[in-house]
């Protein structure tokens, strides 16, 4: 493979500057994390991300996009009440999604489409902050009685309370599915003081912090002022006043403040008496975080340090515990600005974000004794895409589209039997680019041939270019647009616009892409409905393409989704959004998947008949009854038809089990498969007549050969379906997950897509069925035309078929016995040390890095303590204090069970029905027979910088055009490619993080060589 690295396409990734769990911290939650869980990343540039903990993998499952000159500054969720249906069950209560950012205005999100629901405004100044009303009472009380001397209560709405640059605090409703003004707290008094942070000390408290050196608690029942707390003057030097960033309350009620000093301060619950005081950072703190015992604190400022505040024992008289700063480490390269905390049994994970772009999870009760884990800044679908016949480079971000065009390099580097080029000063070029509403002209008129504006101010959703590079797609969520490329004498592309039909030119969508053959355009709009419009003409280049005027709908299967746990909330149809699309080799098949895991299958059938007029459509077909049932079946007896081919779902497509978690890559193998015989007149129409009783005759052929579909999920199983036989791949039966590398299933970074590399048997080389696969600092490749080796059985992990075995309470027995046997082999050793830190490490960590390896342990709580169990001072037992406990309840089967189902379903398709297979074990009649000098049946490395995508770029689909007019002009084509195959060439896009352009950060004492290293850069 020829890797061309590429470090000149421009994707800057933006300042994070709020962050949000869907739930609160619950210790009554045994399980590491909930299956609704997710956190909310609010960017500078509009954007909102949606992270799924995955048990500790981390996934980024969807963007919400932004628009021009629009931040996100705030998030945060609310729970609504569990309600009860016409049968009398509990149903779940929605979870909803709330930002503000630069305005007086609140967003509401749909989840399921990642649009606004509505927005409330009013007669008050700009939103700084906002928070949410909890749901329940605080566990803890003061003096006997609970702080706010109320019971319990979780049947009520959430209110939202929102603070305004003006010194107003105003109260939503989000009753009846709603967003409402319900009330003003207080009004500005004369001298305006910005509210800049605020938090709930109760149900019906309000603590703020404000621009004036204070801290007030209000009363959200009254509005009535409760106390106002003051910080005093700021210390010499600095200004008068002293900006509280961030306030905190703890269950116990005590409040937590930080401010523009570096001082973290502690408050009384009762008298609102400042008990203490660490002045910890150097510049402003910017947020706090307070674990669920109220034992921990963290603060991140602008100094880039993360600090640890913990209870200890107080040293004065009558001093019970006091706070102390326990540890402080710069996690983050630039200003730490917001922070959020997620704590279960099981799970304690601190997420952080700042200027610096990346997400950081800390653990929290683990804090030392585990890895933090830095979560990448690139999407997790990659930004580029590629037309190889043409050698162009697409990509895309914010409001911005850029082509290039990627000539052979003049010098190449070996890499075993792979071939990686050095870009050369002149082996790119910037041939055309796309805006979205920017006025200002272009200076380089040299490179670019022409700039393109869109109308609005949405931010781009999706781009995808042909194969043969000739048409181009771009999408927002209010529009689509498409343009047709041509070459100009300078090498560089004209843009020119081609119209689409009026029904879906304005609906906007989140997915476009071009079947292979550049006859379809599929469209998945943001409620996850999908249109293919056909292609009318795009053959002859004189001409501009056309699309026909009549789109194709195509509907999904009904689902049933895996039971869930009603306290825990419903993110309702956001599971069954649509997240990948993968159209075969011969484009007459298109797969959809869900991130519930689902995958939907259309195959095209009949033969194109080019003399029919297009579209042929069914009288009865009206958009204003389609939403009637008859119509409905009229529309499947009488579906519409384009030149005689119409899409339907696969006769397979219910055999294809619902995977355990969505995809992350779905792609077909590259292989034309033999077209369907059929008979055909010399003008190529097929011997189909209408009657009286078929006025729409077409044939019911369908396409043949075997279709292999490749999927890869987020918990990063791999798969392989034969789609029109709706079974696994004689491959993927022989290799499930527990003999994948041990290397390759310790990644924690989740992959982002794939290249094929196929190659056939010749008599000098042996065939090849390479899949290579990329995550953002990862590159892996994987031989499909031979089996994995098995692994050795202390590198053993849980395969398919461990986790579908038997019922739940074989598997709660089966963890009862794991468990004894835990026991008595930590019953036969003093010391835990001698076993393998990286043994089970993915089971024992909380949700952050992996476990630190004791002889790299250098400071921290106490790991183990001695006993002494009798008279005799020899008799001792150790007991390790981090021991893994095992969850109390059966919450956490529970929640496995629906998930075992799904095993249940792939492990009996893997199986096929005739073959019996234990842990990847097959007969030797099943087994694929070995082939003399192979080549590795895999291989990976990390040696690229993050990768932000991976496209293929010229290779065996050049162009005569371009590829002769390379090697004539370099006179070296023929001498690089002697003494080897051919093979796929591909560009990979690099976007390290030293090259993104950051704003200035603190430099305090201690620091001159960064300081000096800095100045040196300007």
């Amino acid at each position: 493979m020829e890797i061309h690295r590429c470090r000149f396409v421009p994707y800057p990734p933006t300042a994070i500057n709020a962050l949000a769990f869907s739930h609160s911290s619950s210790l009554t939650i045994s399980s590491k994390g909930l299956s609704t869980l997710r956190l909310a990343i609010g960017r500078a540039n509009g954007d909102i991300e949606i992270w799924n903990p995955l048990r500790g993998s981390w996934h980024q499952e969807s963007i919400f996009r932004g628009a021009k000159d629009r931040s996100i500054e705030g998030l945060v969720w609310t729970h609504d009440p569990e309600e009860k249906d016409r049968n009398g069950f509990n149903v779940p209560g929605k979870l909803r999604l709330f930002s503000i950012g630069y305005s007086d205005a609140v967003t509401e999100w749909d989840l399921s489409t990642g649009r606004p629901i509505r927005h409330t405004s009013g007669n008050y100044g700009e939103l700084w902050c906002m928070a949410a009303q909890p749901r329940e009472q605080p566990r803890k009380k003061i003096d006997g009685q609970s702080i706010n001397g109320t019971s319990e209560d979780t049947t009520q709405h959430q209110c939202l309370a929102v603070g305004c640059a003006d010194g107003s605090i105003v109260l939503l409703s989000t009753a009846d599915g709603d967003l409402t003004f319900q009330k003003t707290l207080t009004r500005p008094a004369k001298q305006k003081a910005r509210v800049l942070s605020i938090a709930w000390q109760s149900k019906n408290t309000v603590i703020t912090g404000h621009a004036d050196s204070t801290i007030r608690v209000f009363d959200s029942r009254n509005g009535q002022q409760i106390r106002s707390m003051s910080l005093g003057t700021g210390p010499e030097g600095a200004p008068k006043d002293t900006l509280v960033w961030s306030v905190k309350s703890m269950g116990d009620g005590t409040i937590v403040t930080g401010d523009s000093t570096g001082t973290v301060s502690f408050w009384d619950a009762k008298n609102y008496s400042r008990l203490q005081r660490i002045t910890s950072h150097k510049a402003d703190i910017l947020d706090l975080a307070v674990s669920i015992d109220d034992n921990s604190v963290f603060s991140g400022s602008m100094d880039r340090r993360t600090t640890l505040y913990r209870k200890c024992a107080g040293s004065r008289p009558g001093e019970k515990t006091r706070w102390a700063e326990i540890s402080h480490q710069r996690f983050h390269s630039h200003d730490v600005k917001a922070m959020a905390i997620f704590e279960t049994r099981r799970m304690s994970i601190l997420a952080s974000g700042g200027l610096d772009t990346a997400p950081i999870i800390v653990p929290v009760r683990e804090f030392g004794r585990e890895h933090h884990r830095t979560l990448s800044s690139l999407p997790q679908q990659p930004p580029v895409c590629s037309a190889p016949r043409r050698r162009l480079l697409v990509s895309w971000w914010d409001r911005e589209v850029t082509m290039w065009r990627i000539s052979r390099a003049a010098r190449t580097l070996a890499i075993g039997d792979d071939v990686e080029d050095v870009m050369q000063p002149q082996s790119k070029r910037m041939v055309a680019k796309v805006l979205l509403q920017v006025s200002t002209s272009l200076t380089d008129q040299s490179t670019v041939s022409r700039s393109h504006q869109l109308q609005g101010d949405e931010s781009i959703t999706s781009v995808d270019i042909s194969k043969e590079g000739s048409l181009l797609a771009v999408s927002t969520l209010s529009e689509i647009k498409v343009f047709r490329l041509r070459d100009k004498v300078d090498s560089t592309i004209s843009l020119r616009k081609v119209d689409l039909p009026s029904d879906i030119g304005h609906i906007g969508a989140n997915i476009v892409q071009w079947s292979p053959d550049g006859r379809w355009l599929l469209l998945v709009t943001s409620d996850s409905q999908m249109q293919v419009v056909r292609v009318a003409q795009h053959e002859e280049s004189r001409h501009i393409p056309r699309f026909l005027p009549k789109t194709v709908h195509l509907k999904r299967l009904p689902r049933k989704m895996v039971p869930f746990n009603y306290l825990h909330g419903s993110l309702g149809a956001y599971d069954r959004s649509i997240c990948r699309v993968a159209f075969s080799a011969d484009s007459r098949i298109v797969v959809v998947g869900d991130l519930s895991g689902y995958l939907d299958t259309w195959v095209l059938e009949g033969q194109q008949d080019l003399t029919q007029n297009p579209p042929i459509t069914s009288p009865n077909d009206d958009d204003t009854s389609s939403t009637s049932s008859t119509d409905e079946s009229e529309s499947e007896d009488h579906p519409t038809l384009v030149y005689a081919q119409q899409w339907k779902h696969s006769p397979t497509s219910h055999l294809t089990p619902k995977l355990p978690s969505g995809p992350l890559i779905m792609s077909f193998r590259p292989a034309m498969p033999s077209p369907p015989v059929s008979a055909t007149l010399t003008n190529g129409n097929t011997q189909l007549h209408p009657t009286r009783h078929n006025p729409y005759p077409h044939s019911q052929e369908l396409t043949s050969g075997e279709h292999r579909l490749f999927v890869f999920t987020s918990e990063h199983r791999m798969y392989e379906f034969d789609i029109l036989a709706g079974k696994l791949s004689d491959w993927s039966r022989r290799n499930p997950k527990s003999v994948l590398p041990k290397e390759f299933r310790s990644i924690r970074d989740r992959a982002m897509g794939c290249i094929w590399h196929l190659a056939p048997h010749s008599p000098t080389t042996t065939g090849r069925q390479r899949i290579w696969l990329y995550g953002a600092t990862w590159l892996w490749m994987f031989d499909l035309g031979q089996d994995l080796p098995k692994p050795a059985p202390d590198e053993e992990s849980d395969s398919d078929v461990a986790h579908s075995k038997g019922t739940s309470q074989r598997r709660k027995r089966k963890r009862e016995k794991v468990n004894q046997n835990k026991e008595v082999e930590n019953a036969t050793k003093q010391d835990g040390e001698n076993s393998s830190p990286q043994k089970h490490r993915r089971e024992r960590d909380t949700g952050a890095g992996s476990k630190v390896p004791t002889h790299e342990l250098s400071t921290g709580v106490g790991r183990k303590m001695r006993k002494i169990c009798g008279p005799e001072r020899g008799d001792v037992k150790f007991i390790h204090l981090n021991r893994e406990v095992s969850p109390e309840s059966g919450e956490e089967e529970d929640e496995q069970e629906g998930e075992a189902e799904v095993d249940r379903a792939l492990v009996n398709l893997r199986r096929g029905g005739e073959v019996a297979m234990v842990n990847g074990d097959v007969t030797e009649a099943t087994r694929m027979p070995k082939q003399s000098k192979q080549s590795p049946p895999y291989w990976g490395t990390f040696k690229y910088r993050p990768i932000l995508g991976i496209v293929p770029i010229g290779g065996e689909e050049d162009d005569d055009e371009y590829a002769l007019a390379e090697e004539h002009r370099k006179g070296q084509g023929e001498r690089r490619r002697k003494g080897r195959e051919k093979g796929v060439e591909v560009a990979l896009v690099e976007r390290p993080m030293f090259e993104v352009d950051l704003p200035g950060r603190f430099y305090g004492d201690q620091e001159w060589s960064e300081r000096k290293d800095a100045d040196v850069r300007v």
